[in-house]
């Protein structure tokens, strides 16, 4: 991977930073790369830009997410033109030029989710970290310090993207036990689902949550059609443990990476280290158990 990984937007919980890591424990090529919980679909861009694959399954259940996605990769100059507008648009509140955001997430709540739409939300919205309410809506606050992704900077990015899957990939906003149903034996599965959410308690910083034991159980429906999968789900900060292991019956091979110092506990003086865990499906386990470099439970 050379130089940064390519990107349409900051999204707080992207694997961006951590693409290169993870791309370490895949084969060197495979038939096709499925993200049940694309997100802004990171570690995709990563194994197209390494070449791993030319066939890519992205989904997600946020369905404006997905819209982002499709656009930037099929419909590149119309997304940036569009976000392009909408950006410049901001600049005519003379007095309040914030007031746009709190309309265009208005609009956005209303129905009107067009792509561009929640591409400017998230990429002026604080620390680019979604928030919905109880209802579902998107109700983060804009970051008043900055205006967003400079649509020129924006655009050089998309068109990277576009280049690298422009048509390879195939769509859908489904749940992601219908996503499972589709997967097949030769098919990578790579999974970051919202596990500080997964619970039976919906999790305001992401769509929708999902449930432990459920998707567990799902877990065990890929070991038993035989496709192999990475998931990024718990880790920790210093001596504090995020989320829970997933359990020792499903084979896998738990490893954690480092992901730098956490922002918040170099605000606290503290300087802690944090550690996101990456499991292993069996089959892909003897092929990387040797990589010394990282650390192993």
């Amino acid at each position: 991977m050379r130089g940064k990984l390519p990107h349409i937007v900051q999204y707080q919980g992207s694997k961006r930073k951590l693409a290169s890591q993870i791309l370490q424990y895949m084969p060197k090529k495979f038939e096709r790369l499925v993200e049940p919980f694309a997100g802004t679909a990171a570690v995709s861009i990563a194994a197209a830009e390494n070449r791993m694959t030319n066939s890519f399954y992205i989904n997600d259940l946020n369905e404006p997410l997905i819209g982002i996605l499709e656009m930037a990769i099929n419909k590149p100059k119309i997304l940036v033109e569009r976000y392009r507008e909408l950006w410049n648009r901001q600049f005519k509140y003379k007095t309040n030029h914030v007031q746009h955001f709190y309309d265009v997430r208005e609009q956005f709540n209303n129905g009107d989710n067009a792509p561009e739409k929640m591409l400017y939300l998230l990429a002026r919205c604080v620390k680019g970290s979604v928030r919905y309410s109880k209802e579902g809506k998107f109700n983060q606050s804009p970051d008043k310090r900055r205006h967003g992704t400079n649509p020129d900077t924006l655009e050089k990015n998309v068109y990277v993207i576009s280049s690298l899957m422009k048509g390879k990939v195939e769509f859908a906003s489904k749940d992601y036990k219908k996503i499972f149903t589709d997967v097949k034996t030769g098919d990578l599965v790579y999974m970051d689902p919202p596990y500080q959410g997964v619970s039976d308690k919906k999790d305001n910083r992401y769509y929708s949550g999902i449930a432990f034991e459920e998707f567990v159980n799902a877990l065990e429906t890929l070991n038993e059609k035989g496709v192999d999968y990475l998931i990024s789900y718990d880790g920790q900060c210093g001596e504090r443990e995020y989320g829970e292991s997933l359990p020792a019956k499903l084979g896998c091979k738990k490893i954690l990476l480092n992901a730098g110092l956490s922002s918040q506990s170099v605000l606290l003086g503290k300087k802690s280290t944090t550690l996101e865990a990456l499991y292993i499906s069996s089959k892909l386990i003897p092929f990387f158990h040797k990589k010394s470099y990282q650390l192993y439970l």
